[in-house]
């Protein structure tokens, strides 16, 4: 039974949400860590047409010190929580699964995931971003809703 509130102690968003087409990349939008510790982000697929050449698609995460693409840089692996290399999809038969999960350490002001295909790669992929531990607990939280049947 559940017994404690985390809903109020986190701050939810989108992080991505793209359709893949061959290899261009896609990012998301920058989610501002000003005021919070920590960060994960969720991966899940909508339909993978085609997952692309062997090497599927891939997700990495960026961070910088201010908004400017041109300024964001990869994430060092000893500031993450999970491997990037985990959310690799290789299957065109990955429709609709949740891929998994990686967290972000590092002492950035922004940080946001992209995905990035092979030849031939179409599948749509959407990363929710999950922010805790906030200089103010209780207070920021967004939630979208569920939609109605």
């Amino acid at each position: 039974m559940a017994q404690f509130d985390t809903r109020n102690d986190a701050e939810y968003g989108l992080a991505l949400g793209a359709v893949l087409s061959g290899t261009a990349k896609a990012s998301g939008p920058w989610i501002d860590m000003q005021g919070w510790e920590a960060v994960t982000f969720t991966v899940a697929t909508g339909v993978v047409t085609d997952a692309g050449a062997a090497g599927g698609f891939a997700f990495q995460m960026e961070e910088s010190d201010s908004t400017a693409s041109a300024d964001a840089t990869a994430v060092s692996d000893s500031d993450l929580i999970g491997l990037e290399s985990a959310l690799t999809v290789t299957a065109d038969t990955d429709d609709n699964k949740l891929i998994g999960s990686i967290g972000y350490r590092g002492g950035k002001r922004y940080v946001r995931m992209t995905a990035t295909g092979t030849t031939g790669t179409d599948a749509a992929v959407s990363v929710a971003a999950i922010k805790r531990m906030g200089a103010v607990m209780g207070v920021a939280s967004i939630d979208a809703g569920t939609a109605a049947t």
